[in-house]
């Protein structure tokens, strides 16, 4: 039986890494090993001025496991690094897979990963969810190396992150593969290092969290909303890069012209979680304005990123429906099972959860034509593609879905090839 860590945030964090993380290790513990969550309690510095923490989820995630979970590591505090290098050590696993997400978490994860490698006879993945950062920092590019540079092997989603990583690391050979064949042993791992890094490339998991009720009544639910006949959905963490203002503007060009379509917008804003009126509050979002004005871009900075008020100010207003806040992994289905089709006009994109929670419920696409997206979404056929940042491409191709739409067996089929079965069988192989 293989021992394997996966560090990551653990279940009672928000978002997709998290739900990644839990899904994972659920997958490897199917498939018979014996599977160690290792999580952080804090993942960021501190004077970041957001909640992190999943108040909203009911549901323990890892019930009927045996999967064991440890929260130690704390970004601001490099003795709890220690303690985290310490405890995995003292588990002995054959493979720690590191989520890779951000580059801020570099340092933490750099120092742990290569204090593995001294003091551990294990393969060091890291599986990358994206590379470079969708916000510019001064420091990204030096975070990414240091902490890049540090594992066996690497897994990515699609063939841009792999591209991305190529440009960080020019001069290194990556050996790609669909499956673990060339990776036989540990010690062939450690023997061709020098030479070779091993790139597994799998699609994105289909989340298995996520289940359709059998009994959903839409209509039903429809009318509680006040929806109209088509529903068109933005799920997730409203963030700059998602797009959420290129949804709004192009959903209101396809509402001039019908009024039999609703625009359901659902999640939380990224940057409005905490009490604006505490002082504690106060103080982040000063410190953290000051250090944004240093290290990030000023066009990549969204304090000031306020999309849904273009819903009065373009006049739609009778047909988008909000629900502004973090929905608990309970409530995730109806709002799926509710949508006709589920729109992702990402400025940039990598791999993207809320895509891979639309397949579970046979739900299509419609996506800008960024990132790994035409990878995945095959135009006419499980979905379409619109040219990023243009509304007019945009409008046409919600217009498009709504003459021609797509049938579900299509998405069924791109689902089917997304498995976490494949997934954590060829991590183990």
């Amino acid at each position: 039986m293989k021992k394997v860590v996966v560090f990551g945030p653990g279940p009672q964090f928000k978002g997709g890494i998290a739900n990644y993380t839990t899904s994972l290790a659920k997958a490897l513990n199917k498939f018979g090993a014996d599977v160690h969550i290792v999580s952080w309690t804090q993942q960021y510095p501190s004077i970041i001025p957001r909640d992190f923490i999943d108040h909203s989820s009911k549901k323990n995630l890892l019930e009927e496991t045996n999967i064991k979970v440890e929260y130690i590591t704390n970004y601001n505090n490099p003795l709890s690094w220690k303690k985290t290098v310490d405890a995995i050590s003292k588990i002995n696993p054959d493979i720690v897979i590191f989520q890779w997400a951000i580059a801020i978490q570099g340092l933490p994860m750099g120092w742990i990963a290569n204090k593995l490698k001294q003091v551990c006879k294990c393969e060091i993945i890291f599986d990358l969810h994206v590379v470079a950062q969708k916000e510019g920092s001064a420091i990204d590019n030096a975070m990414i190396r240091y902490a890049l540079s540090k594992p066996h092997t690497f897994i990515v989603h699609s063939l841009k992150t792999l591209e991305e990583l190529q440009k960080v690391f020019p001069n290194q050979k990556f050996e790609i593969t669909d499956n673990r064949s060339p990776i036989t042993r540990f010690d062939e791992v450690i023997a061709r290092r020098a030479d070779h890094k091993f790139v597994i490339k799998l699609y994105h998991p289909v989340y298995d969290m996520f289940i359709p009720d059998p009994s959903f009544d839409k209509e039903k639910v429809k009318l509680e909303f006040g929806l109209r006949k088509h529903v068109f959905l933005f799920f997730g963490f409203i963030r700059k890069y998602k797009g959420l203002h290129n949804v709004i503007r192009s959903f209101a060009k396809l509402a001039k012209e019908r009024d039999d379509v609703s625009l359901l917008i659902v999640g939380e804003s990224f940057w409005n979680t905490l009490d604006t009126n505490k002082l504690s509050t106060k103080i982040k979002k000063s410190v953290f304005g000051l250090i944004k004005k240093i290290l990030i871009r000023k066009s990549d900075d969204e304090s000031n990123y306020r999309p849904l008020d273009l819903i009065d100010e373009l006049g739609i207003r009778e047909q988008v429906v909000v629900v502004n806040r973090y929905v608990g992994n309970e409530e995730v289905h109806k709002y799926f099972q509710v949508a006709d089709c589920n729109v992702l006009f990402y400025l940039v994109a990598t791999p993207s959860g809320v895509e891979s929670i639309a397949y579970n419920f046979k739900l299509p696409s419609i996506a800008t034509r960024v990132g790994h997206f035409p990878e995945t979404i095959k135009h006419g056929y499980n979905g379409y593609l619109a040219e990023p940042e243009n509304i007019k491409s945009m409008y046409e191709m919600m217009k498009l879905f709504l003459e021609k739409p797509i049938p579900c067996e299509h998405v069924a089929e791109q689902a089917a090839n997304m498995s976490w079965d494949n997934y954590a069988s060829t991590i183990l192989k």
